[in-house]
C-alpha cells in the first residue's frame, strides 16, 4: 500500500521541482515519513541485489556454454553471453541506483531526527532519544559498508566480461574461445566473492529493517 502512495504522490514532488527534499516534504504531508521511505529504499537495495546475483549467474553459465560450444551456432552462443553480459551491467548499475537512494534518505532522516531532539525538552526523553539515534547511525553504517563493499565487486567482474566480449567479436572462432578458457577459472571465483558478498549484504540489509520497524 505505501508503495502504491509513493507512485501516486511521486507526479506531485517532480512538479515541486523534482528535489529529494520536496520529494520528502510531499511525502510527509500524506502521512509517508522518511523512515518508511528508508524501509523501502532498503528493501528495494536488497531485492537489486538478489536480481544482480541471479543476473551475474546467468552471465557466467552463458559464457560457460559459449567456452564448451562444440559446432553449431558460434554466433549465436556469442551473441546470448554478450545479452546476459549487458543485463549484468544493467542490473549492476540499479544496485549502485539504489544505494545512492539509501544514502540519500538516511542523510535526511538523520538530520530531522538530530534536529528534532534539540525540540526535546524533557531531559530522559532527550536522551532516549539520542541513543536510539546513535544506535541506528551504527546499524546503517554497518549496513552501507556492506552494500558497498559487494557493489565494489561488481566492477572486476564486469570488466572481465567485457574484455571477453570485446576480444570474442573480432574473433569469433575456436581458437579465440580456447585463448580466454583460462581466464574462466578467474571469473567463476570472483563471481563465488561477489555473491557471497551480496548475501551478507542481503543479511545486514534484513537485519537493519528488522530493528528500524521495531524502533
Amino acid at each position: 500500500m505505501k508503495k502504491l502512495i509513493t507512485s501516486a504522490i511521486v507526479g506531485t514532488s517532480l512538479l515541486l521541482g523534482g528535489c529529494q527534499s520536496a520529494y520528502y516534504g510531499a511525502m510527509e504531508k500524506v502521512g509517508y515519513h522518511k523512515r518508511d521511505i528508508m524501509v523501502d529504499r532498503v528493501e528495494d537495495a536488497k531485492e537489486s541485489q538478489e536480481e544482480a546475483q541471479e543476473q551475474f549467474s546467468s552471465a557466467l553459465e552463458e559464457m560457460q556454454a559459449l567456452l564448451n560450444h562444440d559446432g553449431g551456432d558460434l554466433e549465436g552462443a556469442y551473441n546470448k553471453a554478450k545479452d546476459e553480459y549487458e543485463s549484468a551491467q544493467d542490473a549492476a548499475d540499479d544496485v549502485t541506483n539504489r544505494i545512492d537512494k539509501v544514502e540519500d534518505v538516511a542523510e535526511a532522516l538523520f538530520d530531522e531526527w538530530q534536529t528534532e531532539i534539540g525540540e526535546i525538552s524533557k531531559a530522559s526523553l532527550r536522551r532516549n532519544s539520542e541513543s536510539k539515534l546513535k544506535e541506528t547511525r551504527r546499524s546503517y553504517s554497518q549496513l552501507v559498508k556492506s552494500m558497498r563493499r559487494a557493489e565494489s565487486k561488481m566492477e572486476p567482474v564486469l570488466t572481465a566480461m567485457k574484455d571477453n566480449m570485446l576480444y570474442l567479436k573480432h574473433n569469433l572462432n575456436a581458437q579465440a574461445i580456447g585463448a580466454i578458457k583460462g581466464e574462466f577459472a578467474s571469473l567463476q571465483t570472483d563471481i563465488s566473492g561477489l555473491i557471497k558478498e551480496m548475501n551478507k549484504s542481503i543479511d545486514e540489509s534484513n537485519k537493519f529493517i528488522a530493528s528500524l520497524e521495531n524502533k
